[in-house]
């Protein structure tokens, strides 16, 4: 008869750190295969249609815009078959298109945390794809990554075991050392996003902060990235921060340096169990920091999306129903689908809008896109709503600050 006994010998530390080395070795040649030739990501081009589409606008209108040369004309590709044009382009085309919906004299930055208390609900995909969708409606993003694990700086195509030092992150903001964020800020592949990136040491921050609050008289943990992000406020739109799976010191900052909060939920019983522990401790850490010493914290908006949601499994429907009946109106009225277009890119360190061409179903991958473009589309008005208070409270004090972006 086989034995079903598994044979594992014991590890040491040593064995560990080999371990440790092995897959940061192996991760730089995954990397490598996926991100070919340059090794760094790259956005996508855009032809013809596709730039009408973002620009909300006919082909023809913008053939004749052209005409009149104040805007980018793309170039033709290596076969001359079609005219391309850079993300920067195109970018350009979508400011001058949307001049309307961008940010106001006298609006500054929204800041959106992406928060969850579990891993795997789609937390990082959901603050890469809003930057990313919120850049395609011609908004200026900065994004920062508050999580150790770094799978946001991953998704930006920077390996955060070899590529990010401690002074690149947050963590110089934490131990004081900083007062604001604009040191750590770098360019990103894609044009319109600029990235705070995430490393392992950023776990420092979880004793810092602490430590900072029993020796600094009138020192306040949680607003620590709410003042660090303050010089920069007039510089962008929206600054999109993503968590760690934690209640952690930085995911409250975070929250506290919010203006609102996305939660992405998945309709299955554990994650809606997750979330309701997440909400209830919370709530007494708030209560603990803010409300004991008199202080109070107003978010503009909450919302819920319902993120990988496998439209096969029947027990989702339950739980939908108990997500709606639980955070009422602060549930979005879009779904994102578990598909395979998600999960292929997500192989290859890249979300839908990273997809030049998908070579699955075509109603598939619209089916996300479309999706995606929905959810960015109602945070987006979210946004616009917050600017709209944000001037008219300048109008009632007789003062202006912040500038168009």
């Amino acid at each position: 008869m086989a034995s079903n006994v598994f044979k594992q010998r014991s590890v040491n530390l040593k064995d560990i750190a080999a371990q440790a080395e092995l897959s940061v070795d192996m991760m730089n040649q995954v990397r490598a295969a996926m991100l070919n030739p340059t090794s760094r990501k790259k956005a996508p081009t855009f032809n013809l249609s596709q730039l009408a589409a973002l620009c909300g606008t006919e082909k023809g209108s913008v053939v004749h815009r052209m005409t009149k040369g104040d805007l980018p004309t793309g170039a033709l590709n290596s076969t001359g078959s079609r005219r391309e044009f850079t993300l920067a382009e195109c970018r350009i085309w979508i400011r001058e298109y949307h001049k309307e919906k961008l940010r106001p004299i006298g609006g500054e930055a929204v800041t959106i945390s992406i928060g969850n208390f579990k891993g795997g609900v789609g937390k990082t995909t959901t603050a890469v794809t809003l930057a990313q969708g919120l850049s395609l409606l011609g908004h200026k993003v900065l994004v920062i990554d508050t999580d150790p694990q770094g799978s946001m700086t991953t998704l930006f195509g920077i390996l955060p075991d070899t590529e990010v030092e401690e002074t690149d992150t947050i963590l110089p903001l934490a131990m004081g050392a900083e007062t604001s964020i604009r040191y750590a800020i770098r360019e990103s592949y894609w044009d319109g996003i600029d990235l705070v990136a995430a490393a392992p040491a950023l776990f420092g921050a979880e004793f810092a902060l602490p430590a900072r609050q029993m020796q600094e008289a009138g020192f306040q943990f949680w607003n620590v990235l709410n003042l660090g992000i303050d010089d920069v406020r007039g510089e962008y739109d929206v600054i999109i921060i993503d968590t760690p799976p934690a209640l952690s010191y930085t995911t409250i900052n975070a929250f506290m340096a919010s203006n609102g909060i996305v939660m992405p939920l998945p309709p299955n019983a554990l994650d809606y169990a997750s979330a309701s522990q997440f909400w209830s401790l919370f709530s007494e850490l708030s209560g603990e920091m803010l409300s004991k010493r008199g202080l109070d914290k107003e978010f503009d908006f909450i919302h819920v999306l319902l993120s990988r949601v496998d439209s096969s499994d029947a027990t989702s429907n339950i739980i939908r129903t108990w997500i709606q009946a639980t955070y009422t109106d602060k549930v979005l009225p879009v779904e994102i689908p578990k598909t395979t277009v998600t999960a292929s890119a997500s192989a290859e360190f890249g979300t839908v809008y990273d997809i030049q061409k998908y070579d699955g179903n075509a109603r598939t991958f619209k089916r996300a896109r479309d999706a995606y473009d929905q959810f960015v589309g109602y945070v987006e008005s979210s946004v616009r709503s917050v600017w709209e208070k944000q001037v008219s409270a300048i109008a009632n004090s007789g003062s202006v600050v912040g500038k168009k972006g």
